[in-house]
């Protein structure tokens, strides 16, 4: 199975953030929207960042003055990313090898979606449902 299954389900629409916008500001979006992280896009459209749960919860011990800063001093600069057609096997263990939860899918330098392992997880269920399905209308039908 390959991502743009689940990006045909889920849909091409990405809540995106300015590296210039505040943390408080950036924490109102997830909340607003219920995700954990935000890709962020220059003013040319173009992927710099992401801003993540985990990096707010992480910079916030260390800094209670974070909520005024920019999205820009903490966010991840160095984002891996997918495209719609890897698989999702691949794509499921390269989040968990490198121990993140949200990956943006790109095609050519524009954000066309993101998925998290979330996602991934329920697509991967959800074709296992349908594979023990078939079986068992199979083994039925041979009784």
């Amino acid at each position: 199975m390959k991502i743009s299954r689940i990006l045909a389900t889920k849909g091409r629409r990405v809540i995106t953030t300015r590296p210039t916008i505040t943390i408080r500001e950036a924490i109102a979006a997830m909340l607003e929207h219920n995700i954990g992280a935000l890709p962020v896009i220059d003013e040319n459209e173009q992927l710099v960042g992401i801003i993540t749960e985990r990096d707010i919860i992480r910079n916030l011990a260390k800094d209670e003055k974070l909520f005024s800063q920019a999205v820009q001093q903490f966010m991840t600069r160095k984002v891996i990313t997918g495209v719609a057609q890897d698989d999702l096997e691949s794509a499921a263990n390269t989040m968990t090898e490198r121990r993140f939860r949200h990956l943006p899918i790109m095609d050519g330098s524009v954000l066309v979606g993101i998925v998290s392992i979330g996602d991934i997880v329920k697509a991967q269920r959800d074709e296992y449902r349908g594979a023990v399905d078939t079986l068992q209308t199979q083994i039925i039908e041979e009784q």
